[in-house]
């Protein structure tokens, strides 16, 4: 078989010499079907090969790589440099050509124990991750895997206590994943030993750029051999033995294994001096690449980020690339990561999931940037300070697009990531996306540097559900400006007042996107983001919060039950919100001045716009029900009586959200419409979902007399369904609750307006009322 293969290869590049005018190259596994005449290779590498031997012969064409129907499996990432290109790399369709990082074992079988298996592979059959029938298994592990377990889809307190390690008979190469202590993002390790406690010594830990212990709570071990417990679960040993735990009806003598051994699969590489230029990826699926959290990381300026600068197709110098209708999944680290210098960019139509780090990363250098600063306590001196606006160096990546992806299911691994990240990157536009069940944000900018970023159209939820304190979109700026020291930052910005635009030098716009998030904000503008423009967008449910920035436009947005969250606000922000559609009172802390205008609101009731306008604010701004034509059907569009006209505001398209490829659309999800609670637009007696629960407000005699009350007032918990946030928590049917946070709660919207007040913290303080008797409770808004 090799001779043959031999031979074909021999005899097509013998016809590369005489083809000047050559064009197509075919790679297939059948090389039979095609005629003589006809390049036709059997490896993705030796189509390259021949690619590079045209262009030596000086054939200048557009050449096209055709990767016929099925799987190619790599030994080494697939290279272009910057002498192949112009060049098409055309699968036949994602199910179709699949490029995999796996190698295919043949692992012979005996029996260990009345549920386990064990064969004896070799040293280059180790793998990070394996698949069984196209089917990814579970790392032995604790807590077991269950889908709807939280964090790691499973995680205990004790994972790693002393009593459970005695139960191991080995240490070495214990893999302990760890959220940080305020849910900021995660931490992963690799143990070397124990120490005399008995506790693991863990390297690592690097994976996060905001420092801390790890949390109590959110804790997952694995690795671990006496952890091989459960169907699906496989372990492998350091002399190469695996243990596999078939799932049940598997017949373990006929099953396809497969081992990933790859940490990337393609990487497009040039520099800016000598680009890789007019490259195109379209159609094929790129699978299995290793899981990457112990790699080097480094941190993306005063962001929370630290980050492997590695993906399963990396870019890095290039110039009009595109990768465009493949799918990428079951891959260990970051999908697709565009790095440092890169121009022209196009990523879309693409099918992301099932990823274990970041879906789509556009990462400049810190060699473009003045003065950086690479910790949240670091700031460099202004008497040392480059005071030159914009990028020192062309080295990051602008002028690109990632359009029209579905992304979900991102994060299964690492905890700091997005569907799509921005970081030291200028004039990128992000539209048209799907992106949900995240972890983290769906959309994060890491830093000002240097803006001009368009976030359009996208549909965003399901979001921050293993982390806490961040929004469906998230950014932060902690620039040349930014000072951990808030009276220092003031001081610094009052003295120059253009310095928040020395990096971002072009503002960003966020516009016509749908956004929920349930454990934060919609959109979350974190320390220092500033240089923004946010208008025409949906927020569902977790409202817009402004954080310690400047020169912020937010008008025309819709706020669905909840509002605006201005926090920590300067003198002389520049910051304006007006036009807008909320349904709470302004929730502020710590502002030392409202910003240049705050006004012309619509409110949903008097109540709220009072209290807001207690604070010197919205003097124009009126209240009233907002009048939507089918908010039950999540159409917010305003009718022609809406007095919400009165106030400046123009009318929102509810149908240009998410992807748009058909074939994508019929694909993704959407996000659940909320029951709305406040104001005129109210549901009032109306039974809620709620956390896992049915909740209604007590508003019948009846009601109140069996609960013992002594007024008609409070919220009934009716049914709770297992395996939910409720069931997990001190609640049970029957109980009334009748304050949270020290808050009355007289009204289910009572209670949803003090739970989205504090719902970011991930706890909830509650009294109430059973058995005729108050009683104080805390539940975990999450699992």
């Amino acid at each position: 078989m090799k001779q043959k293969a031999l031979y074909y290869f021999v005899f097509a590049l013998s016809l590369i010499g005489c083809s000047p005018s050559v064009s197509d190259i075919y790679i297939t596994a059948n090389r039979e079907i095609y005629k003589n005449g006809e390049l036709v290779f059997g490896t993705i590498n030796e189509g390259i090969n021949a690619v590079d031997q045209l262009r030596k012969e000086r054939n200048k064409n557009t050449l096209t790589l055709h990767l016929m129907e099925g799987e190619y499996r790599i030994s080494a990432p697939i290279r272009i440099s910057p002498e192949i290109g112009p060049l098409n790399i055309i699968g036949e369709g994602v199910g179709k050509s699949v490029v995999k990082g796996s190698k295919l074992l043949n692992p012979q079988w005996e029996k260990f124990n009345d549920h386990i298996w064990v064969a004896q592979l070799q040293k280059e059959d180790d793998f990070d991750q394996l698949f069984v029938n196209g089917h990814k298994q579970i790392l032995a592990r604790y807590p077991n895997y269950d889908e709807n377990g939280g964090h790691w889809q499973g995680h205990a307190e004790d994972a790693i206590s002393p009593e459970r390690i005695k139960t191991w008979d080995n240490y070495i190469g214990v893999i302990v994943h760890a959220m940080h202590s305020g849910e900021w993002g995660g931490f992963h390790y690799v143990s070397t030993g124990i120490d005399e406690n008995g506790d693991l010594i863990l390297s690592g830990g690097n994976q996060n750029n905001r420092p801390s212990k790890m949390h109590a709570k959110y804790r997952m071990v694995e690795n671990v051999f006496e952890e091989l417990d459960a169907p699906g679960e496989w372990f492998m040993d350091r002399d190469h033995k695996l243990y596999y735990w078939p799932t049940e009806g598997t017949d373990i003598g006929n099953v396809l294994i497969e081992g990933v051994q790859q940490k990337h699969l393609l990487e497009i590489v040039g520099s800016e001096e000598n680009p890789v230029r007019d490259i195109e990826i379209s159609g094929i699926r790129f699978e299995h690449a290793q899981r990457t959290f112990m790699e080097k990381y480094e941190p993306l300026l005063r962001s929370d980020w630290t980050f492997y600068r590695g993906a399963a197709i990396i870019l890095e110098g290039t110039q009009n690339v595109k990768i465009g209708n493949c799918e990428l999944t079951n891959l260990g680290g970051n999908a697709i990561l565009v790095n440092n210098f890169n121009r022209d960019v196009t990523i879309s139509n693409n099918h992301i999931h099932d990823i274990g780090a970041s879906g789509i990363s556009f990462v400049g250098s810190p060699e473009a940037v003045r003065s950086p600063s690479f910790q949240y306590d670091e700031f460099v001196p202004m008497v040392e300070m480059d005071t030159v606006p914009g990028p020192k160096s062309n080295k990051y990546p602008s002028k690109s697009i990632a359009e029209n992806n579905l992304i979900y299911r991102i994060g299964r691994v690492e905890k700091q990531t997005a569907g799509v990240q921005i970081a030291m990157a200028m004039d990128i536009t992000v539209s048209h996306n799907s992106i949900y069940d995240v972890p983290r944000a769906g959309i994060n900018i890491g830093d000002g540097t240097w803006g001009g970023h368009i976030i359009e159209y996208n549909d965003v939820f399901n979001t921050v559900l293993e982390s806490g304190d961040h929004g469906a979109f998230n950014s932060w700026g902690r620039d040349r400006f930014w000072h951990p020291n808030r009276e220092t930052l003031n001081e610094i910005v009052a003295a120059n007042p253009e310095m928040p635009k020395w990096d971002a030098i072009h503002t960003t716009v966020i516009r016509n996107n749908r956004f929920r998030c349930d454990h934060g904000w919609d959109i979350d503008l974190d320390d220092g983001a500033s240089n923004y423009h946010i208008y025409n967008n949906l927020c569902l449910n977790g409202g817009i919060k402004l954080r310690e920035g400047f020169y912020r436009t937010v008008e025309n947005n819709i706020t669905i039950n909840n509002g605006f969250h201005p926090h920590v606000w300067f003198k002389s922000s520049g910051d304006v919100f007006k036009h807008n559609i909320v349904f709470t009172e302004h929730k502020d802390i710590r502002l030392q001045d409202w910003g240049k205008e705050v006004d012309y609101n619509l409110f949903p009731d008097e109540a709220s716009l009072k209290q807001t306008q207690k604070k010197g604010v919205d003097k124009h701004s009126i209240f009233g029900d907002a009048l939507f034509v089918d908010a039950k059907l999540g159409n917010y569009t305003v009718k022609e009586e809406s007095p919400a006209f009165e106030i400046g505001f123009k009318n929102i398209d509810m149908d240009s959200f998410g992807v748009t490829d058909i074939e994508l659309k019929s694909l993704a999800k959407t996000p659940t419409i909320p029951t709305m609670f406040f104001g005129d637009s109210g549901e009032g007696d109306a039974v809620v979902q709620w956390l896992g629960s049915q909740i209604k407000s007590v508003t019948t005699m009846a009601e109140r007399s069996a609960s013992g009350l002594n007024k008609t007032a409070g919220v009934l918990v009716l049914a709770i369904e297992p395996q939910t946030v409720i069931s997990k928590s001190p609640l049970q049917v029957g109980d009334v609750i009748i304050s949270a946070e020290g808050d009355e709660i007289n009204t289910v919207a009572d209670l949803m307006k003090t739970y989205q007040n504090n719902n970011w913290k991930g706890k909830l303080n509650l009294t109430i009322f059973r058995n005729q008797k108050e009683r104080q409770i805390s539940l975990t808004t999450k699992k």
